[in-house]
Parts: C-alpha cells; sequence; structure tokens
C-alpha cells in the first residue's frame, strides 16, 4: 500500500511543477513572434490616430496572426492612396509585410474622391469565406460606396467594382 500511495505523491509532485511551470512553457511557445500590440502602436504613430478613430486603424491587427519576431525596426509607409491603408514590413531576412486598413476619415465618409481614374488599386473578390485580389487600373473616379469601372492589370475584360477605401474596390460573389 506504501509504494502506491508514494507513487500518488511523485504523480501529484509532478502535476504541481508542471502547473508552477505551465506559464513559462507557454511563454516559451510563443518565443519568437512578433506582439501584434507593438505593430498597432507603430501604426498609431506613423497614422497620428488611436485605433477606431478615423484616420487610425480601423481595428486592431489580428492576434490569431503568428508573425516572426523582427529584430530591425518596422518600415511603414501608404498603401494605396495616403489615408486608406498602411503598409507594416518587417525588413528581416525572411521577414514578413501586412497590411492595415484605416478608419475613414470623415471628409471620405463626406463623398471626397477615394480612387482616381488611373491608379493602380486593389481589386478584390469577396465570396462566402474567400477573398482573391489582384491589381487593377481605375477607369474613373469613385467615392465612397460608388460603382467604378476597373481594368485587371494583369488583361482581361474591366469589371465594375464598389470602392470600399482609398485603393480598394470590392466585387462581391453571390
Amino acid at each position: 500500500m506504501k509504494h502506491g500511495h508514494d507513487r500518488a505523491r511523485a504523480a501529484t509532485a509532478l502535476l504541481a511543477a508542471l502547473y508552477l511551470h505551465f506559464p513559462l512553457i507557454a511563454r516559451a511557445g510563443e518565443a519568437g513572434l512578433t506582439d501584434p500590440a507593438a505593430v498597432d502602436r507603430a501604426v498609431a504613430e506613423f497614422t497620428g490616430h488611436a485605433i477606431g478613430v478615423p484616420g487610425g486603424a480601423r481595428q486592431p491587427v489580428d492576434r490569431r496572426l503568428r508573425l516572426a519576431s523582427c529584430r530591425a525596426p518596422y518600415r511603414l509607409g501608404w498603401y494605396g492612396q495616403p489615408g486608406g491603408t498602411v503598409q507594416v514590413d518587417c525588413p528581416d531576412a525572411g521577414g514578413w509585410r501586412i497590411f492595415v486598413p484605416l478608419a475613414a476619415t470623415l471628409a471620405s465618409r463626406a463623398g471626397e474622391t477615394m480612387i482616381r481614374r488611373g491608379e493602380i488599386i486593389t481589386l478584390a473578390y469577396r465570396g462566402g469565406g474567400f477573398t482573391i485580389q489582384q491589381q487593377g487600373e481605375a477607369q474613373e473616379n469613385g467615392a465612397d460606396g460608388q460603382w467604378i469601372r476597373v481594368m485587371p492589370v494583369k488583361g482581361g475584360e474591366p469589371v465594375r467594382a464598389r470602392v470600399e477605401r482609398p485603393g480598394l474596390a470590392v466585387i462581391a460573389a453571390h
């Protein structure tokens, strides 16, 4: 009976040790990853606006992203028209690139032109659970919510797409 009691005590001690060290094990699994909150802070500093505020990031960077750790400072710049999307790059070898959409400014909500004729934009095809993107050339000016003609850069026929924000027009699949 004593032998079984010793095993139970040893198992309890092992479980207690694992329990006490579990936070360290969990953090070790996250080592080598970029904290999405750090990217949020960099975008806020770049734009001068907080998350959810017109001109700032539309929402926080998705916390499910597993971006490799970045030793060099991020490179930030406008993607498409300034005020629409911020491109964030990790310049390390094998680094990553993400695009952070911004909340619309009051001016863009008032019908200001968000896409200009001749501008190279992102043309997104959205359907049930998928999005396909390619570049296209705007064939006409467009404000938020307007439909414009876009010529895919890789060729084909012009398509009609709805302006969603600066530099992005969307075709929704039915």
